[in-house]
């Protein structure tokens, strides 16, 4: 039973979760190994599960992520699947669970090369301080926040975003100081647990509380957003905030390389530890 865990040649942060899941699947009797996506000279064996984790550099070069991880589904099996994957390297997804009648964070999106005014954004949406990232990116990569006298300095963090890379702008949840930002994780086919975690910018760094019960109300509100895909997945987290209303948005969904807290909650790594042991037998049978 031999299992390979994603990641990538050089982790811009540590995995807290990594040493763990090794030594829960090797506790299991799987053959483990790290497999960095981005190293060409490394590749699946024959029979390997394939189980994305800290591939966290993928948006450096997500068409040559996907491309790998789509010939990795030609030779074993890989999860999350590959049409998951790539439908969820951009962040456009959050348009498309809208259209679906997901409550999702207000976001404007400017493409690579768009001359979008935060003025006119802001006036139009009628927003105070606001969020400006990446349509693609990892671990808060150009990731800012901006008040609302600070516009002369988000108009010029996103023309140099746009320069090089598609960006999307979303306003500040106030709630996130309260609140928090909920992280709802879910792990072959059951939400498990949940965590509060800081706001995290570039440069700064993310403080995480103590596993959470998941409250009624999150625990519908993540299981109709994953209920079209929920079969196909091994593991997913809903990260979710309030909005001035006290309305549960879906700020991510995070699909492909999510931490999910398992040093918070050991029954979530026993569980995902028998979810890929189970996946591996079978592939061997």
């Amino acid at each position: 039973m031999k299992v390979a865990l994603a990641t990538c040649t050089t982790l811009p942060a540590p995995d807290a979760d990594q040493a763990l899941l090794v030594g829960a699947l090797e506790d299991a009797g799987a053959s483990v190994r790290l497999l960095a996506w981005d190293d060409p000279m490394n590749a699946p064996d024959a029979g390997e599960l394939v189980v994305i984790r800290s591939t966290w550099n993928y948006f450096e070069d997500v068409d040559g992520f996907l491309t790998a991880e789509e010939r990795t589904a030609k030779t074993t099996h890989l999860f999350n699947p590959a049409s998951i994957v790539r439908q969820n390297a951009r962040k456009t997804y959050l348009r498309d669970l809208s259209r679906r009648g997901i409550d999702v964070v207000p976001t404007e999106y400017a493409m690579k090369g768009d001359a979008r005014s935060i003025p006119d954004v802001t006036r139009e949406r009628g927003w105070d301080a606001i969020v400006i990232k990446p349509v693609v990116s990892a671990g808060s990569f150009s990731t800012q926040r901006f008040a609302a006298t600070e516009a002369a300095a988000a108009q010029r963090f996103l023309d140099e975003l746009t320069r090089e890379r598609d960006a999307m702008i979303q306003p500040w949840m106030p709630s996130v100081d309260t609140y928090g930002e909920r992280s709802l994780v879910w792990i072959d086919g059951e939400l498990t647990h949940a965590i509060r975690k800081s706001p995290r910018f570039s440069g700064s760094t993310e403080a995480v509380s103590a596993a959470m019960p998941i409250a009624p109300e999150e625990r519908a509100f993540a299981e109709k957003v994953l209920e079209p895909i929920a079969t196909d997945l091994l593991y997913a987290r809903v990260d979710v905030v309030r909005d001035e209303n006290g309305v549960l948005r879906l700020m991510e969904l995070e699909l492909i390389e999510p931490s999910l807290y398992l040093v918070q909650c050991p029954p979530a790594l026993a569980r995902l530890t028998r979810a890929i042991v189970r996946r591996a037998t079978a592939d061997m049978a």
